[in-house]
């Protein structure tokens, strides 16, 4: 299970001491967890926090006093949830283990063991995900057959499910292009019954082929035999399926009223793109389905690649877009010449392509899609009036029992386009269940590269949102977002490439650019007679980076810059958990009037104990309580929380991803000092704000 950043961990943990239960919390968060943890004093809280917040996990320790273990259980059993208890341990031996497992925990955690809490959190979580998708998937396909088989009784064209050779259901039109009132009637009858005397022997081959669990043929053409004896020429298409349990084959047959043979080339132009003369998209898929469940029932391997053309934008503005026609159907000529005879290829949106290349392995996909690849790079593509040179992107999926979903290839596969159109283009990146590391590595090395060039060229740039002052006077304020560029007119967004920056050393450097060029834009804007105060990111790889300090007092002095005008933004998770360095930095920095900011505020156990060891200027409310504010209590009895403590120590807060004017009603009663959104204003290149 991938853990992204989008999802957030329920935590409750039952602990009598809040130290060891934060440092439980910082340490999932370090390790790329996102948690929202909770923490019950007495058996009241917990029994209202479990009916209430509906917590994923449960941390207990074996020795807490106010809300013992056996407590624990009791109240956890009471609700009847699928909720797991993990149980803290100092130390471990047989008997421990069984007593605890024996009271219905999943399994056990050794306190002060970092890597063992993190392993078996994630486990447990990625388990209780998996039976939740079961549950989900249970329930979406009871309300899918029920759907189906409305839609099946509904439909105009004869439909029947045959199981060994055998009706065992058919709808009514089915019934009348045969001449039957009911189904009593056709129930357990052979479809060997419905053909023809002189197709007997042909369609018994067909059935005796099926029952050896060959592939059905799409297409089937013979004479069929109504209840009365006439016949009349038929098309029967089979598809395998499932009914109330049972594998079978879903048969739709279709009268011919016309020509066999202008049949058959109606049915391919409907298969075909017009353009390209490449399979269309709904064609494809369901080529790409049939490989999907040949992987999953019989472990096949296959190969899916998308292909698409690098600065399609651009090459429309060369050639015009009355030529786009023309480009795309030399693309798919030359896509043509390339592949092999096996290898199914498509047109699969406006300016994608698909191929699906059969039984075979990593290598030969990945081999593939080197020779697509170069194939393009060395070669000139024709049209009526251009010789046009381009590159492609390409992603791949190799199809295994680890990713046998439709959805999951081609989500994959196209996250393998974007990492490839990202980092410059010309390029295959390949998914590989089995070889993922070797995948993950080539892409982070690409990405590294990436992130070096653009320190390297000042190709970094920030945008800026306002941060608009609820109660006070309306005065100039700004936070700055760090944007990489890429290709003209892309932008990429730092979760992308931030946790790469971290994992290879490359953070300091990006903290360097991000303050040095805050600095210059505060100068800028006072010389030009405006006092902006401006919100940056740092993370915590700064808080012991002796260069850092030097740049800030070398760029003040330089740009002749206030450094009060300079906030520095650190996440209250990385404060905690590196409290004497942040100190330090905080006391450093403030000689230079430069202010230090807590993010994500509100996260923790106890947020405003810290704030007794960390004087912030600001405390930016985590976001996650701005998610449904209007109709969520907690949310807002929490943000109403804040904000009132904050006020009685003197410090300023702040509300982001505002989204709308019930939000800002509500923050400007509970006291709030500032709000920023794209209900305000989007974040942007230039600083136009008007303030007033």
């Amino acid at each position: 299970m991938q853990f992204g950043k989008d999802m957030v961990l329920r935590l409750l943990i039952v602990d009598d001491s809040v130290e060891a239960a934060e440092a439980i919390v910082s340490g999932l968060r370090n390790s790329g967890i996102a948690v929202r943890p909770s923490r019950p004093e007495n058996e009241t809280e917990l029994a209202a926090l479990i009916g209430q917040q509906q917590p994923d996990l449960v941390l207990a320790a074996r020795e807490a006093r106010n809300v013992p273990l056996p407590k624990v259980m009791q109240q956890v059993d009471s609700t009847g949830k699928d909720l797991p208890v993990v149980v803290l341990l100092d130390t471990v031996d047989d008997a421990r283990l069984l007593e605890v497992l024996s009271m219905g925990a999943r399994s056990v955690i050794l306190r002060g063991h970092t890597d063992h809490v993190q392993n078996v959190v994630r486990a447990e979580w990625a388990d209780l995900e998996a039976r939740r998708s079961l549950r989900r998937l249970e329930s979406q396909v009871r309300e899918t057959e029920r759907r189906c088989d409305s839609l099946i009784d509904s439909s105009r064209e004869p439909i029947a499910y045959i199981h060994e050779g055998m009706h065992i259901r058919a709808n009514t039109a089915y019934l009348e292009i045969f001449g039957f009132e009911s189904f009593e009637e056709i129930e357990g009858m052979s479809l060997l019954d419905m053909v023809a005397p002189g197709q007997v022997d042909g369609f018994k081959q067909l059935l005796k082929q099926l029952s050896k669990g060959e592939a059905p043929p799409p297409r089937y053409e013979t004479e069929a035999r109504t209840l009365d004896g006439s016949h009349f020429a038929a098309v029967m298409e089979f598809t395998p399926a499932t009914y109330e349990g049972e594998q079978c084959l879903q048969v739709v047959l279709r009268r011919q009223e016309f020509d066999p043979e202008l049949a058959r080339e109606v049915e391919a132009l409907r298969q075909r793109d017009q353009v390209t003369g490449l399979l269309n998209r709904a064609t494809f898929l369901r080529a790409l389905e049939d490989a999907v469940s040949d992987t999953a029932q019989n472990n096949a391997h296959h190969g899916l690649l998308l292909i698409e053309p690098d600065h399609y934008a651009r090459l429309l503005q060369e050639i015009g877009l009355d030529a786009s026609d023309e480009l795309i159907a030399a693309f798919g000529e030359r896509l043509r010449t390339v592949i092999g005879a096996d290898d199914v290829a498509a047109r699969f949106s406006e300016h994608q392509f698909a191929v699906l290349t059969p039984n075979c392995d990593y290598h030969a996909t990945s081999a593939l899609a080197e020779r697509l690849r170069a194939a393009f790079a060395d070669h000139v593509l024709e049209t009526a009036s251009r010789s046009l040179n381009t590159t492609v992107s390409i992603g791949g999926v190799q199809i295994g029992e680890k990713i046998a979903s439709v959805t999951a290839v081609l989500g994959k596969a196209s996250q393998c386009v974007q990492s490839s159109i990202g980092v410059g283009g010309n390029r295959s990146e390949l998914f590989d269940p089995g070889a993922a590391d070797r995948a993950e590595s080539e892409r982070v090395e690409a990405w590294v590269t990436r992130i070096r060039d653009a320190l390297d060229a000042d190709r970094f740039l920030m945008n800026y949102q306002p941060l608009i002052n609820l109660h006070g006077e309306p005065m100039e304020m700004y936070e700055a977002y760090l944007r990489m560029q890429g290709e003209p007119g892309e932008l990429v967004q730092p979760l992308t490439f931030l946790q790469i920056a971290e994992e290879h050393g490359l953070l300091w450097e990006i903290d360097r650019w991000v303050v040095g060029k805050a600095i210059q834009v505060i100068g800028e804007r006072l010389r030009a007679g405006k006092r902006t105060t401006l919100l940056v990111k740092i993370t915590q790889a700064s808080l012991q980076d002796e260069s850092l300090l030097q740049h800030i007092e070398e760029q003040l002095a330089r740009q002749n810059a206030e450094g009060r005008l300079l906030v520095l933004q650190l996440p209250e998770s990385k404060v905690f958990t590196h409290l004497r360095a942040a100190q330090e930095f905080q006391a450093r920095v403030a000689r230079f009037g430069v202010r230090v900011g807590l993010e994500q505020f509100g996260s923790g156990l106890n947020s405003f104990q810290m704030l007794s060891h960390f004087d912030a200027a600001f405390l930016k409310i985590d976001r996650a309580f701005m998610e449904d504010l209007t109709s969520n209590a907690d949310h807002q009895q929490r943000i109403r929380e804040i904000a009132a403590k904050a006020r009685e120590l003197g410090k300023q807060t702040i509300s982001e991803f505002v989204q709308d004017a019930a939000s800002m009603s509500f923050l400007f009663a509970a006291g709030i000092d500032y709000a920023q959104g794209h209900f305000l204003a989007a974040a942007g290149p230039e600083m136009d704000y008007d303030f007033q």
